[in-house]
């Protein structure tokens, strides 16, 4: 390749490696898989050690992809979070190994898999959890502590422990947790996680700490950053005395030769489907931590470590069946069932097939032969068709009608074939679950398995019926005791009382979630508002586009709504309206942006009143911000705020403004 063309590739590789890694380390939504994005930036370095001038201090091979997000305060690591250098063959491992024993030929190695999950750092002052933060660019992270306090395998106290210790650790998301957190997703017809890190990193990185308790992570703790008050001198030692603290960790070989590191490697790889969490490697480190320290690191990568991946594997197998299942709002989505095949140690025998455009792009029948690949992802994909079962090539025919009912089905410009009937069975038991959901009507205790029970023995056709039930229609269900019966009932009563907006996202209108439910019902006062407004009215929400409008509008034209919206009133619903904002209220047309800790409110408390005044909160500082309101350990948004000469409140001057 000639310079030029290097150039270019230079230019057009170091553009999509910031695209992924964007999308990988700061949405937690990727495109590509990790091997895919390990090839991308092999080429990369491939192209900067062939043309060295074409290498830039800024270059994606300098750094870890991730950078601090702007919702949490930024934390400077003391210890540099470094990453590792990647190799995808045992030769390559051999280089390392001679690299390595060219400088200390007794240089013994510590072999331990590779978590993928996100990279965390924990510190502790006198044996208390004090601090917790992401790896973000390597150098300066996300203050995560609420997060990490509910992840219940994290030590918060620890015996016998040094005055300071900074460990680093892996958060993951196990199988279990994420098969739970899918089938909630599915159930919801949210878009599902891709992976358990991805599911982790989001969880992690989520505002409310709430959220991330209900996502059950857990944690391994691999590595010592920094520590005061106790001497260690090698890596094994150090991770025998972190499980003496309390620290969950995973297991590990002490290995004498590159041979004997190659073989631990392997029986990893073999055993991977053995374990409830996802690695996608295993890590080969030097013991000695004074061999380390005199072998140091390069601009990105420490120089006694190693990190070897597993290559993304793909198998031919039969699809046997395609499943259609019907989802809350009608979506008929088919299922591939195949002869079973093991894939990244794991038996693989089902993957969605997304949909009918899907499925006639890849041109995939009942008794074809497909590639499936699971490349550290643990949901299996279909990448295309091997031998055709049919010699004229036909694809599967979706049916034209539901198979839970039998009703007519229509595609709509979303590639989805929706069941026309709203009555529909599988559809009726999906729509219950979210009806009764904590963001929803929060009915407590009625679960899945109650909400079966009463729709399999017809006492519950539609989400009125529910409030018609009786203690003893729900102590009769099978092991119901009457008090738990009672229990549910004066949940049920309750949720009467809620908020309109509660009811408009319980009813599962297409594209309308929790928040665009909250505008609706800022902008129409009463159910009946909301049903005879027409789309444009709708649209002229700040917040709604003409498709939300054009949803809500179509869903209230139908009958079979009405009459459930009827049956609500009668059944005792309050449908209260929501809590208005003042017209003209002292902060109309102003925008705030919250940060820190207040000395006497909550920062939810805070946003309620500033939208009750006529304002808006935003979650970034912009030239467009009218205010920031600061507490203690405000971080990033008050910088950036004071540069560009925004209005800085305390919470006084903030009450202040509202009271006068």
């Amino acid at each position: 390749m000639d310079k030029q063309t290097a150039r270019q590739r230079v230019s057009e590789l170091t553009q999509l490696i910031e695209y992924h890694n964007d999308l990988y380390y700061n949405r937690d939504e990727p495109e590509i898989s990790d091997y895919e994005y390990d090839m991308l930036l092999r080429e990369l370095e491939k192209l900067e050690n062939e043309f060295p001038e074409l290498k830039l201090p800024s270059s994606p091979t300098n750094r870890v992809g991730g950078s601090a997000g702007a919702k949490f305060s930024p934390v400077t690591h003391t210890v540099p979070m470094e990453s590792l250098h990647d190799s995808f063959s045992h030769d390559e491992l051999r280089d390392f190994d001679r690299r390595v024993k060219e400088v200390f030929p007794d240089a013994q190695y510590v072999v331990e898999p590779k978590f993928d999950g996100l990279s965390v750092s924990c510190e502790y002052k006198n044996g208390v959890f004090s601090r917790g933060s992401t790896r973000g660019d390597g150098t300066t992270g996300e203050d995560v502590t609420d997060n990490l306090m509910t992840i219940r395998s994290l030590p918060k106290r620890l015996e016998n422990a040094p005055e300071f210790l900074e460990v680093r650790g892996e958060v993951y998301m196990s199988f279990k947790s994420f098969e739970e957190l899918v089938r909630r997703q599915e159930e919801n017809e949210e878009k599902p996680a891709k992976n358990p890190r991805n599911a982790a990193a989001g969880s992690l990185r989520q505002k409310n700490a709430k959220i991330t308790a209900e996502r059950m992570l857990d944690i391994f703790v691999f590595n010592i950053q920094q520590i005061e008050g106790a001497e260690l001198s090698s890596h094994h030692e150090s991770l025998e005395y972190l499980a003496k603290l309390g620290f969950p960790s995973a297991f590990y070989y002490v290995c004498s030769d590159i041979e004997e590191v190659i073989k631990h490697i392997n029986e990893i790889g073999e055993n991977r489907g053995e374990y409830d969490y996802a690695i996608d490697g295993a890590v080969v480190k030097v013991d000695s931590f004074e061999q380390r320290r005199i072998l140091g690191s390069t601009a990105k990568y420490p120089k006694w470590a190693e990190a070897y991946k597993y290559p993304p594997e793909e198998k031919p197998t039969k699809l046997l069946d395609i499943e259609i299942n019907v989802g809350r709002t009608g979506v008929l989505t088919p299922v591939g069932i195949f002869e079973p095949v093991t894939l990244a140690g794991t038996t693989v025998s089902r993957a969605t097939l997304h949909n009918r455009d899907f499925i006639e792009e890849k041109g995939i029948n009942i008794g074809d032969t497909v590639l499936i690949r699971k490349a550290g992802e643990i949901i299996p994909e279909v990448l295309s068709v091997v031998e055709r079962a049919e010699p004229d090539g036909k694809c599967y025919e979706f049916p034209e009608v539901c198979p839970s009912c039998g009703s007519p089905v229509s595609q709509d410009d979303e590639a989805a074939v929706r069941c026309t009937n709203t009555d529909c069975p599988a559809q009726l038991m999906r729509h219950l679950i979210h009806f009764v959901s904590r963001d929803a009507m929060d009915i407590d205790g009625l679960g899945p398995a109650v909400l079966e029970q009463l729709s399999g023995t017809g006492l519950v056709r539609s989400p009125a019926d529910l409030y018609r039930l009786k203690a003893e229609d729900i102590a009769a269900l099978d092991r119901k005791a009457e008090k738990s019966a009672d229990n549910l009932i004066k949940a049920i009563e309750k949720s009467k009382q809620n908020e309109l907006y509660r009811l408009i996202f319980a009813l599962g209108i297409r594209n309308i979630g929790l928040k665009a439910a909250k505008l609706l019902c800022e902008n129409f006062l009463t159910i009946d508002d909301i049903m005879n407004a027409k789309a444009e009215d709708i649209a002229r929400i700040e917040g709604f586009g003409s498709v939300m409008a054009e949803s809500v509008e179509r869903y209230f034209a139908l009958e079979s709504t009405r009459e459930l919206i009827s049956q609500l009133k009668d059944v005792g619903l309050a449908m209260k309206p929501s809590e208005q904002k003042k017209a003209g209220g002292v902060f109309d047309g102003k925008v705030f942006v919250l940060t820190g800790t207040l000395p006497t409110m909550k920062r939810a408390e805070a946003a309620a009143l500033i939208e009750q005044n006529g304002g808006k909160t935003s979650s970034s500082v912009s030239k467009k911000t009218s205010f920031v309101l600061a507490g203690e350990e405000a971080g990033s948004k008050l910088t950036k705020a004071q540069r560009l000469g925004i209005t800085i409140l305390s919470e006084e001057e903030f009450l202040g403004m509202i009271n006068s």
